[in-house]
């Protein structure tokens, strides 16, 4: 059985990001959102989640962007006199091996945020996080502990799966440099997350059995999508999109993907990836739906 999680990041980032996120569900492959708790729009995604509750709702950490959930004087390592994020997460990385970022300051942020989350009346189904910070080893660790802790049952492992590298730079040769840096990166987070899978599986901690979406972010597009929805494994799947529409709100946020959201937008809501879907025979599914029917095949097993 191949099933599949198509996770929408950034929702509460803008207003029209939310709109599309929810109209991607309603309309498109959508199955799941990462909610950002100190996104400008957070209470509009609130809002339109309510009108959705088929959709999935995850937690979106973000430690390198934005302004933070809990109080700066509480956190003074991680704003540094400022009143927003402004570490990439390779400068947060060495701040925290140089012990210039504190742990603590760290956990007490990342408590404001989900604490928000859930006190909007919100269930997590998931955690993963802006640049995919909750995969450094440390923050690892401490994401495991906070889903335990708040009963969420599931977190994003980012170890991605591509089918041929070559069709994606076939595709966007130009984009050449972009793309391979990117794969570079997913390499990279692979690398850091090397026995992730054992410690939740330790913690009773769920993930994934296969990620896709950080070596093509901006550039999946209908062909691309199809391409990784025609190589998709047995097993539950992960796409991360990014879906949007660009508006003043959006071009003033410290986001480089602006059309490429419509782009994604325009290929999650095409009639014809519904009909590749069901002619596949891949089953769209959310984190919840994911835990619940390993459970459920748990409880089988032992009868």
């Amino acid at each position: 059985m191949r099933r599949l999680i198509v996770n929408a990041d950034d929702f509460g980032l803008t207003t029209e990001v939310n709109q599309a996120i929810i109209d991607g569900h309603c309309r498109g492959l959508i199955s799941s959102a990462s909610l950002l708790a100190n996104g400008e729009a957070f209470e509009s995604a609130v809002a339109l989640s309510r009108q959705a509750p088929r959709l999935g709702i995850g937690v979106h950490l973000n430690l390198t962007e934005g302004k933070p959930v809990a109080l700066t004087s509480s956190i003074p390592s991680l704003v540094e006199g400022q009143d927003s994020f402004a570490r990439t997460p390779g400068s947060l990385w060495r701040a925290i091996i140089l012990r210039r970022v504190s742990v603590a300051d760290i956990e007490k942020e990342l408590r404001a945020q989900i604490e928000k989350v859930v006190a909007a009346g919100m269930v997590p189904t998931h955690l993963d996080s802006h640049k995919h910070v909750h995969a450094l080893p440390v923050l690892g660790k401490m994401s495991i502990g906070l889903a335990r802790e708040y009963g969420i049952p599931a977190i994003r492992c980012v170890v991605e799966r591509w089918p041929p590298l070559s069709h994606l730079l076939r595709r966007y040769p130009r984009a050449a440099p972009t793309i391979l840096r990117q794969r570079l990166a997913s390499f990279t987070l692979a690398v850091m997350s090397r026995g992730w899978r054992r410690q939740l599986r330790g913690a009773g901690v769920a993930c994934a059995s296969h990620f896709y979406g950080l070596t093509p972010t901006g550039f999946l597009d209908a062909e691309i999508l199809g391409e990784i929805l025609s190589h998709l494994p047995d097993g539950t799947s992960e796409l991360m999109c990014h879906p949007g529409h660009v508006d003043n709100a959006l071009r003033r946020t410290p986001t480089r993907l602006l059309g490429q959201r419509e782009m994604e937008y325009q290929a999650l809501t095409r009639p014809a990836m519904k009909l590749m879907l069901q002619d596949l025979g891949i089953q769209l599914v959310n984190y919840r739906d994911m835990v619940c029917s390993r459970q459920a095949g748990a409880v089988r097993e032992e009868s």
